[in-house]
């Protein structure tokens, strides 16, 4: 478990500064990364970097292609998340984490290390639009509109890469109006001034289905039929992997051996289902 100092300089600590762009809006409904990126800094100083796609093993929504331009030929061929995972890890490992509108960025590196079977980084979570909110009054706080109210270099928007650029330029500036302006020079003192370090978003807690539960916790799968909307009925093998309510349905989140991706299943419209055995470890 890694420790940190609450008296340590600020320029002394480590920041790995990180965004993700993603296929949709939220991975409770199973949406995933699509591209990854951080920025490891001390001191304004690049002291390590790592970037790459990620094979979504889904569509890119039309909502994130109109942001983001990932198109399913840019990502042909490119690594599953839990590939680039260690390398992504051991970049963060010991800093403080970084991003701007954070707890977005929390929940799918959270959703993902989870589907790779990893724990999240341990540490404080350091947010660049809370600290924009309280340090200023700006009349926006996206991240280009901060970028452009500071006069910082900005990188390429909505690429994982060119926003953690842009946001580490951004947390450079904060940091250092901080202390001329509060006298903030540690990271006890950045956080008290954020509100506390920002949480990872938890999932809301739901009802499950017995079965789905001996799958979780077995890390097993479960054999259904399945009706979809227009009444056609399926037999799936899927591996459980999140429950969420969302518009009084509840809806499971797993990875369907049909369709060899991920996939969301509206519990209410399985007309059967059994456990298959524990997945191998």
């Amino acid at each position: 478990m890694v420790s940190y100092d609450p008296n340590q300089n600020l320029n002394q600590t480590s920041f790995a500064v990180f965004d993700v762009e993603t296929t949709g809006l939220s991975p409770a409904y199973g949406h995933r990364v699509c591209e990854i990126a951080c920025l490891r800094v001390v001191d304004g100083i690049e002291s390590g970097r790592f970037e790459s796609l990620v094979d979504p093993q889904r569509r890119v929504s039309a909502g994130a292609f109109r942001v983001n331009r990932i198109t399913a030929e840019m990502l042909a061929g490119a690594p599953a998340f839990e590939d680039v995972a260690p390398s992504l890890l051991e970049l963060m490992e010991g800093a403080v984490l970084v991003a701007h509108n954070a707890p977005f960025d929390l929940g799918f590196l959270a959703g993902e290390l989870e589907i790779a079977g990893l724990p999240p980084p341990e540490g404080p979570v350091v947010d660049t639009l809370t600290l924009s909110r309280r340090a200023y009054s700006f009349a926006r706080n996206s991240l280009a509109a901060v970028a452009v109210s500071l006069e910082v270099e900005a990188g390429q928007a909505h690429r994982a890469m060119g926003d953690v650029w842009t946001t580490s330029q951004v947390l450079e500036r904060l940091l250092w109006d901080l202390e001329r302006r509060w006298g903030v020079t540690t990271l006890s003192e950045l956080l008290a001034f954020q509100g506390g370090t920002i949480p990872y978003p938890l999932p809301s807690a739901v009802p499950l289905p017995p079965t789905i539960a001996d799958a979780l916790d077995s890390r097993g799968r479960v054999r259904m039929r399945y009706v979809d909307a227009r009444g056609k009925e399926t037999e799936r093998s899927v591996r459980p992997l999140r429950v969420h309510e969302r518009r009084g349905h509840l809806y499971l989140l797993a990875h369907c051996t049909l369709a060899g991706e991920l996939r969301t299943f509206r519990l209410d419209r399985v007309a059967q289902m059994e456990l298959e055995g524990a997945a191998d470890e």
